[in-house]
C-alpha cells in the first residue's frame, strides 16, 4: 500500500494485544492469505490500520463459525459474500492458524482454543485427547509457535493455579510428565550436526527445566548443537564441562532470583571461561551485569530464534 488508511497506524506487537491474537499467527495471515495490508513507516517498521483491525475481527468470526482460516480470509477479502459455516477441515493447508480438529468438541481458532482444549485434557487425566491436540497442533502449525502460544503458556498458568491451591499434585505431574514426553521426543539427536554448541543447565535447586528444554528444542532447529545437563546442575560441574566441549554460548536458566543469587561468584567464573547466559525469571538485569552475563529476559522460544539467527 502506498497510502495510509484513515486511523491510527499500530505496530503488530500493539495489533496483537487488542486484538487477542498472537502477532505469530497475524504475520501468517498476512503472508498466507494478504489478510493485512501494511505501510512502512519512514524506519522501515509495519504499520497496520484499523482497517486491518477490522478485517481480523471478522476472521476471527468466520474462524468461530467453523470456517477454516483459507475459507474464512477469503470470505473476508471477498467481502464476506457468500461465507458459510461447517467448511471442510480437510481444505486447510499445513501451517494454517485455524484449526479444525477430529470430534465435535475440539474446534479451535486463534483466538485460544487450542491452549484451553490443551488444558481440558490434561486436567481430565486424558492422555489420548491431550496427545491429540498436540498431533494436531504440530501438523498444523509451526513447532515454534506450538512450543511459544500453547506449551510454554500452559506451563506457566500451570504453575499458578497450583501456587494458588486451584491444581492439585497430582494434575501438575500428570500434565508436565506428558509434556516432558513430548520434548524429549522432539529433543532426540539434538547434540549431532557440525553447527555451534550450545551447554544448557539449571543451577542447583532449580528443579523446572522445560522451558530451557524448548529454548535447545529450538536452537537446534537453527542449526546448534546442544548439549543438555539439565536440572540440579553445580556450577562447578557447568564449569567443567564447558571446559571440555568449548561451546559458543552456555545457558543457566532458574525460576526464582534466590535460587542465583548466592552463585555470584562461580557465575563470574564461568563466564570467564565462556560466553554466558542467564535465563529465566530468576535471572535479574543486575545480575547479569554483575558477573558478565548476558541476559535472556524474552520467551524462550523468541531468544533461541534469536540466538540462532544471530550466528
Amino acid at each position: 500500500m502506498d497510502v495510509p488508511e484513515s486511523g491510527p497506524l499500530l505496530r503488530i506487537g500493539e495489533l496483537s494485544r487488542r486484538l487477542g491474537v498472537s502477532d505469530h499467527v497475524l504475520r501468517a495471515w498476512e503472508s498466507r492469505y494478504g489478510l493485512l495490508q501494511p505501510v512502512r513507516s519512514a524506519g522501515g517498521f509495519r504499520l497496520y490500520s484499523e482497517a486491518d483491525a477490522a478485517r481480523v475481527r471478522r476472521m476471527q468470526a468466520h474462524l468461530a463459525g467453523g470456517l477454516s482460516a483459507a475459507e474464512a480470509a477469503r470470505a473476508v477479502l471477498g467481502g464476506d459474500a457468500g461465507a458459510q459455516t461447517g467448511g471442510d477441515p480437510g481444505a486447510q493447508t499445513g501451517g494454517d492458524p485455524g484449526i479444525q480438529a477430529d470430534g465435535p468438541h475440539l474446534y479451535m481458532s486463534a483466538a485460544g482454543e487450542p491452549r484451553a482444549a490443551f488444558r481440558q485434557a490434561l486436567d481430565a487425566f486424558d492422555e489420548p485427547a491431550a496427545q491429540a491436540v498436540l498431533d494436531r497442533l504440530l501438523a498444523d502449525l509451526s513447532l515454534p509457535t506450538v512450543l511459544r502460544d500453547v506449551v510454554l503458556p500452559y506451563l506457566a498458568e500451570l504453575g499458578e493455579r497450583w501456587r494458588h491451591g486451584m491444581a492439585t499434585v497430582a494434575m501438575e505431574h500428570f500434565a508436565t510428565n506428558i509434556i516432558r514426553g513430548r520434548l524429549a521426543g522432539l529433543a532426540r539427536g539434538w547434540g549431532g550436526g557440525h553447527g555451534p554448541q550450545a551447554l544448557l543447565a539449571c543451577p542447583p535447586g532449580e528443579l523446572h527445566d522445560m522451558a530451557l528444554m524448548a529454548f535447545g528444542i529450538v536452537l537446534n532447529r537453527h542449526g546448534w548443537r546442544i548439549g543438555y545437563l539439565g536440572t540440579n546442575t553445580p556450577v562447578g560441574e557447568l564449569e567443567r564441562a564447558a571446559g571440555a566441549s568449548r561451546p559458543e554460548l552456555v545457558v543457566l536458566a532458574a525460576t526464582l532470583p534466590e535460587i542465583l543469587e548466592p552463585l555470584r561468584p562461580e557465575l563470574a567464573g564461568l563466564a570467564r571461561r565462556a560466553p554466558l547466559a542467564l535465563a529465566g525469571p530468576g535471572a535479574t538485569p543486575q545480575l547479569a551485569s554483575d558477573v558478565g552475563a548476558r541476559l535472556m529476559a524474552d520467551d524462550p522460544v523468541t531468544e533461541a530464534e534469536r540466538a540462532g539467527w544471530s550466528r
